[in-house]
């Protein structure tokens, strides 16, 4: 599947819902229609919706999925960064650390969190620095596999700075590792993409020194 415009093989999904179509849909649409089918999976597993405490839930849920963990996979939620001149013709890595990571694994739909680091050499722009954290956030904020999302944002950080001086490392712990088949709690898994003079050892080891690692 095809996370970065949304477009799928156009082959119809249960709900009559095309791959392609799928964000000509509102956000109240989605919602409504994800409702139904949770309250249906609910009732599947034995759960009672007249109890008061379940029966908004999959309304919650929906709304849960399309506006907050989802909102990744509509473009039309894609951070426009703001870009600066670099005056002080500041030449070496700008590293912004720890930035908190949450996402889902597509393939049990459990949580995968822990931290992102980025870094980039201007080639004549610098670039906001929140955006930094909202290019993280956007593109984790889907199902992911981690090396693809570590792959996303090192491609949008190059693609929007102009520069393949980008440096990505993610550190995160799998709710599908620890709360089922193995279940390992203490288990992180570390990805990690680098580009242009990020390839060369010194740099990378100055990147690696400043976020601790």
């Amino acid at each position: 599947m095809n996370y970065h415009n949304g477009k799928g093989n156009g082959k119809a999904h249960p709900g009559g819902v095309h791959l392609a179509d799928a964000f000509l849909l509102s956000d109240e649409d989605k919602i409504e229609r994800i409702a139904g089918h949770f309250e249906e999976i609910m009732q599947i597993i034995g759960l009672d919706l007249d109890d008061d405490s379940l029966s908004g839930t999959p309304r919650r849920v929906a709304k849960m999925y399309v506006q907050e963990i989802f909102s990744g996979l509509n473009p039309a939620n894609k951070p426009k960064p703001t870009l600066f001149d670099n005056k002080f013709q500041y030449r070496n890595m700008v590293v912004e650390r720890d930035i908190l990571l949450q996402s889902f694994c597509e393939h049990h739909f459990l949580p995968i969190y822990g931290k992102a680091h980025v870094a980039y050499i201007s080639s004549g722009k610098v670039i906001g620095l929140s955006k930094l954290n909202r290019i993280v956030e956007y593109f984790s904020k889907r199902p992911q596999v981690q090396e693809r999302l570590t792959m996303q944002i090192a491609a949008e950080l190059k693609e929007v700075l102009e520069t393949e001086d980008v440096a990505v490392y993610i550190d995160a712990k799998h709710m599908c590792v620890q709360a089922r088949g193995i279940e390992h709690q203490e288990s992180s898994t570390v990805t990690f993409e680098y580009g242009g003079k990020f390839l060369n050892d010194l740099t990378r080891r100055e990147f690696l020194s400043a976020i601790g690692k």
